[in-house]
């Protein structure tokens, strides 16, 4: 090989047999090599030249189309939409030929965009449990949206209810404090939406569920009637520690993003009533459901069975 040009293509063989674990001669006869030549390799006196970046396609963009056409003017429109946001807007106008494939392209596309024309913001994601174990609910204050029912400002809060496996929720809007008549109903629509209930059902220190004060006591029997009628096993974080409920305390923030964002792509806080209202709601977890609908069928497989209407006594 004396006198002969040595390429690239043989230095980056001899270095790949090397580390390999390859012997110098080995890899230099491997690579149509010297071994002097080979030795100048391991010293690093030979190195191959790098390779020029790709400034073309290996593939058609999946975003043609759509991108500079429909994405970006809503970016243009509100740069605090999140990839999520628009995943689920392009799935639902184009269900077709969008689905969760395209996910991580769209996450890059609108960071390189934001990086340009506003902030991005980071994304978090669940964690898992054991499926059919826990369920956990808890109230929440949508306190970043200002709802108004024709005109009028909307004092309310939301019900949470979330499989902790799975992900799949349920969020109903309540009308008042957080009463154990809130509770009841939100849970039974929550179980029976779900097809079953969970071995153990978990909340905050409740008042309407947990026995914090002597006077609450009848409350409290309420409560694990409620659960003793259809089998679950009721638990609690510690008072004034929320956090340790953050199975349901984090994706509390998840869902208000979603919800908050899909109120920006629609432009309105206002609502003709309170039906019309739940209805959005419905439709934004919804969209969060069949995100997660084969680790839900997975874990519905494994609830128990629910039986008909507890009756709530005064």
């Amino acid at each position: 090989m004396s006198g002969k040009h040595i390429t690239d293509q043989q230095v980056r063989l001899d270095m790949d047999e090397r580390k390999q674990g390859r012997a110098q001669v080995s890899a230099a006869a491997k690579a149509s090599l010297s071994e002097r030549s080979a030795r100048r390799i391991d010293k690093g006196e030979l190195t191959p030249a790098p390779q020029p970046k790709r400034n073309y396609r290996t593939r058609k963009d999946p975003l043609s189309g759509v991108w500079a056409e429909e994405l970006v003017p809503l970016l243009e429109g509100g740069s605090e939409l999140l990839p999520a946001t628009l995943l689920d807007y392009l799935c639902d106008n184009y269900p077709d030929r969008f689905d969760n494939s395209i996910q991580r392209t769209l996450q890059r596309r609108i960071k390189a965009w934001k990086i340009q024309h506003g902030p991005a913001k980071e994304v978090m994601f669940r964690q898992t449990k054991e499926p059919g174990r826990l369920g956990l609910s808890d109230f929440t204050l949508l306190k970043k949206a200002t709802i108004t029912l024709s005109g009028d400002k909307f004092d309310h809060r939301l019900f949470h209810y979330r499989l902790a496996y799975s992900g799949w929720c349920y969020v109903k809007v309540i009308c008042g404090g957080e009463s154990f008549t809130a509770l009841s109903t939100g849970l039974q629509n929550a179980l029976w939406r779900s097809g079953g209930a969970p071995q153990e059902h978990r909340t905050d220190s409740l008042s309407a569920a947990f026995n914090n004060l002597p006077e609450k006591e009848a409350l409290t029997a309420r409560y694990h009637d409620l659960c003793r009628y259809y089998g679950i096993e009721p638990s609690r974080n510690n008072r004034g520690k929320g956090h340790e409920n953050g199975a349901i305390e984090s994706p509390h923030g998840h869902f208000k993003r979603r919800l908050t964002q899909a109120l920006r792509l629609r432009g309105s806080w206002d609502f003709a009533s309170m039906e019309e209202y739940q209805g959005f709601i419905d439709g934004v977890v919804s969209r969060i459901n069949r995100r997660c609908l084969s680790r839900f069928q997975e874990e519905q497989a494994l609830l128990q069975p629910v039986p008909g209407e507890f009756v709530i006594y005064q």
